[in-house]
């Protein structure tokens, strides 16, 4: 009987998780634009960091975040934070905010859903801009062309969620097999 009750409980807590994770942006992919411009394969690209972001952090434990390749290299919870602030650089660009040093206290839940809610962001807002080269980034009095989000915070971005899934591996915790990059789906 405790042992029924153990599994009811379990799978309930499991049913919660997947669904709190449903309402996060980017489980999946949104459709593609139906043309091409800057900005809808700018906001392409913000969209398959997020699908990546999304599924490389999704249901870590602390061992997870504690994980470190190396004592110079940064834990996995360092990662996830430096990939939000990475996107709060893309954000910052395209709400034409200049970019601050500000440390935020935030835990591992906090800076996954206010990066993907970051992101989600900035590409609805490149998808609908017809010019994106006015999305500079801001630092104090310099502003760097919108080309540097490419190969800077968004290049960047994707290349630490490759280090995020190799990391949990590592711990033995992959991500779902279910997860389709080239599709951007989640298989059932």
């Amino acid at each position: 009987m405790k042992r029924f009750i153990f599994i009811m409980v379990l799978m309930m807590a499991s049913s919660l998780t997947a669904q709190e994770n449903k309402e996060l942006p980017y489980y999946e992919v949104p459709e593609y634009s139906e043309e091409f411009t800057a900005g809808t394969m700018a906001a392409r690209m913000v969209d398959a960091l997020g699908f990546r972001f999304y599924w490389s952090t999704d249901s870590l434990t602390e061992k997870d975040l504690a994980y470190k390749a190396n004592e110079d290299g940064r834990s996995t919870e360092e990662t996830i934070k430096h990939i939000y602030d990475l996107s709060k650089i893309i954000v910052n660009s395209t709400l034409k905010e200049p970019n601050s040093r500000a440390d935020e206290d935030l835990s591992y839940s906090e800076m996954r859903s206010k990066t993907l809610n970051n992101l989600k962001t900035a590409a609805d807002i490149l998808r609908d801009s017809d010019d994106i080269s006015q999305y500079k980034i801001i630092f104090g009095e310099q502003e760097i062309p919108f080309w540097n989000q490419v190969n800077g915070p968004i290049a960047d971005a994707i290349w630490h969620c490759g280090q995020i899934v190799i990391y949990r591996r590592s711990t033995g915790n992959p991500i779902n097999p279910k997860v389709n990059h080239f599709s951007g789906k989640v298989r059932d």
